[in-house]
């Protein structure tokens, strides 16, 4: 399983069954550091879903009570022990963490999405992923989407993250649809 991404870098390479073990392994890591709870601890993101394409950066969302709070200095201290540096990306409802392939800080192998826990964040992160793995019509149009994305592109993630824009949040409304 080979991870990383430099920082404009738009590659996207087949699933890797070593992946969810790539997971499991930093998921352990985090919680040795942190003594967050694993359910808080949740692998989301393309390399979360079966049989796509990915970038091969695995994403991780981790839930707390409040991203405000005070108290989550022992958890960002705890993610730098666990190799996970704080990122310079101001968002409103939460903080982004990298781990690097190494100390150069050229190559990102992992993102943490620091976010409150089953809040609406949360809820969207962890709906995408089990939407796209249980519905195999979706997943495929998702596929598609990113693939001709790398095919006629050379711009970088900005713009693949605009491209994937619609989708993401048309997916992101069929979870509101499901709570009424």
């Amino acid at each position: 399983m080979k991870l990383g991404l430099t920082k404009d870098e738009v590659k996207l390479v087949p699933y890797d069954d070593k992946w969810k073990n790539g997971f499991l392994r930093v998921k352990r890591e985090i919680i040795k550091h942190t003594n967050l709870d694993s359910v808080c601890i949740q692998h989301v993101g393309s390399t979360a879903i079966v049989a796509i394409m990915a970038k091969p950066i695995l994403d991780m969302v981790v839930g707390v009570g409040d991203i405000n709070h005070d108290n989550n200095k022992i958890i960002i201290s705890g993610l730098k022990k666990a190799g996970f540096l704080r990122l310079a990306v101001e968002k409103p409802s939460e903080i982004v963490f990298a781990k690097f392939a190494d100390d150069t800080y050229q190559v990102k192998t992992h993102f943490i999405h620091l976010v409150d826990f089953e809040k609406e964040l949360w809820n969207n992160l962890i709906f995408f992923r089990d939407y796209l793995n249980s519905n195999e019509a979706v997943r495929s149009e998702y596929y598609n989407l990113k693939v001709d994305y790398v095919q006629n592109n050379t711009s970088g993630i900005a713009e693949y993250t605009d491209h994937k824009e619609e989708f993401v949040k048309r997916i992101y409304s069929e979870r509101l649809k499901l709570e009424f």
